[in-house]
């Protein structure tokens, strides 16, 4: 990778959780690789009162405890923390979004960042309007520096708000200026299912419904909504979850090969997965979608009264907590074959997966011999924790007997390269300064991913059904296993101890 260009990079909210947890670190470590410029100026700005000096020590504090290696290397962090600065101001204050204007000019004569703007709104979503406007009405016609601007999830909450957004935002800026983030595409191993697909002969003649049995695709988190109740009744799994991250690894599993690696060609083909969607009608929603909420209980220690209970979350909330959704592609490659996909709060496991399961042969040597059938083997792609892949094949246990067991070959990133993979946020705020848009989302595919999950969001509004109820440490409610369950199949996961039971055979 290129080391980025002279820039300053704004964080707005820079006082937030997201900013010390990830944006903060991300930059120290660019800089550790030498990647950032040594034209390089970091502005925080937010709500709340702090001096350049104090703001310093957050970051620094943040680094610290954040940062992916440690120690902190002092003379790295002596090379960036004179060159950052900390504005107080109003999101949407025209009279301190100009004193920030004015002193990013004073940077760029002192630092030489070329009247370069990198824009981070790292900052609720309802303040995004705001900030985006105040941005555009001070922008600067003669500049010959770039402007870009990076946004957060969520981007809007319905296909009208998204619509409404994108409109907002290519009233000042070109969409080449725009990259709406979705930090799993920064996941080295979510960049590698393109490599896996397209540069190895073995997977894309087998890509497709006539020798993939179906899809599963898992996100789960083993805590609950803890202090962010308000927001997060507002949103709910499907909206949360299902609709950027999710989508997304479908997006990568399913799509076409692009012309070529560039942005656009990419882009495109993950638009047209959208597109090809089958729309859910109302009457459908029950049988293609399941959404739980979790109860009172504890797992590891952490205990919960239930969602209903938990701070500012309204005693009657039919918010989801949990969804499983089964939905089918149709188009050629894709053909009646479903995609099942499902995210939850306090559930066992925190992990992200996807699990790709082949068809079984249609006839085995073994299979007339054998107390059980041959089972399918399985590709595992898992995107946290442990990045890698496993493929579950078929083999005989040594001995005198024919007994058949599945074994897993396994591809883990920190074995495999003996290095630990880049946070997802180093490589997308790197690419932001380059320019590079192939792992950011375009407008079209926003408004493509959610016209997916409007109808389903309003086949929940009208139904008279509440949400299932699931006790926390368990995999969701008892429909999500039935959804599943009743097309012959089940939730496969890396964690089991046995993919499945050995199998005897008489000969």
């Amino acid at each position: 990778m290129p080391a980025a260009p002279p820039c300053i990079l704004v964080i707005f909210g820079a006082s937030g959780d997201l900013a010390k947890r990830k944006l903060i670190p991300a930059i120290y470590e660019l800089a550790r690789q030498k990647m950032l410029s040594d034209k390089f100026v970091l502005v925080g700005y937010s709500r709340s009162e702090l001096s350049d000096e104090q703001y310093r020590q957050e970051c620094r504090e943040a680094v610290q405890k954040f940062a992916r290696t440690k120690p902190v290397d002092e003379a790295v962090w002596k090379r960036i923390e004179n060159a950052i600065f900390y504005i107080r101001g109003e999101y949407g204050s025209d009279p301190d979004q100009r004193r920030l204007r004015e002193t990013l000019k004073k940077h760029d004569q002192k630092y030489g960042t070329a009247g370069n703007r990198l824009f981070y709104l790292s900052t609720p979503p309802n303040t995004f309007g705001p900030i985006i406007e105040c941005l555009g009405r001070q922008r600067e016609p003669d500049s010959k520096g770039w402007e870009r601007i990076i946004i957060e999830k969520p981007f809007g909450r319905d296909l009208a708000s998204a619509k409404a957004l994108n409109a907002l935002l290519h009233k000042y800026f070109s969409e080449d200026q725009v990259f709406r983030i979705d930090h799993y595409l920064g996941k080295e191993t979510v960049q590698n299912l393109m490599v896996m697909r397209f540069a190895n002969s073995i997977f894309e003649p087998i890509w497709n419904y006539k020798y993939i049995d179906h899809v599963q695709i898992t996100v789960s988190e083993t805590l609950g909504v803890g202090t962010r109740g308000g927001y997060y009744d507002k949103s709910g799994a499907l909206r949360d979850m299902v609709q950027n991250h999710l989508f997304q690894l479908m997006a990568l599993v399913a799509m076409e090969p692009p012309a070529g690696l560039d942005a656009v060609s990419i882009r495109d083909e993950k638009v047209k997965v959208y597109r090809s969607v089958r729309p859910l009608r109302l009457e459908h929603d029950e049988q293609f979608t399941v959404r739980g909420q979790y109860g009172a209980g504890e797992v590891d220690g952490q205990k919960t009264p239930g969602y209903r209970r938990e701070k500012d979350v309204p005693p009657d909330s039919r918010t989801e907590t949990f969804v499983a959704v089964k939905l089918f592609i149709d188009n050629w490659r894709w053909s009646g074959m479903p995609f099942y996909l499902r995210t939850g709060k306090f559930l066992p496991e925190k992990l992200s997966e996807i699990v790709v399961r082949f068809r079984s042969p249609p006839l085995t040597l073994f299979q007339k011999q054998c107390e059980s059938p041959v089972y399918p083997n399985d590709l595992i792609i898992r995107v946290q924790p442990d990045e890698g892949m496993t493929w579950r094949l078929n083999g005989k246990v040594p001995g005198g007997q024919m007994n058949i067991k599945s074994v897993a070959l396994d591809f883990l990133y920190k074995t495999a390269f003996q290095v630990e993979p880049p946070e997802a946020y180093e490589r997308l705020i790197l690419d932001c300064m380059l320019g590079e848009q192939t792992l950011f989302i375009r407008g079209d595919e926003v408004e493509a991913a959610w016209a997916v999950i409007d109808p389903i969001e309003q086949g929940w509004a009208e139904s008279k059904s509440p949400p299932q109820e699931y006790a926390p440490g368990t995999w969701g409610p008892k429909r999500a296993i039935d959804l599943i369950e009743l097309d012959g199949r089940r939730w496969l996961h890396s964690s089991d101890d046995e993919a499945e039971p050995i199998i005897a055979c008489s000969l």
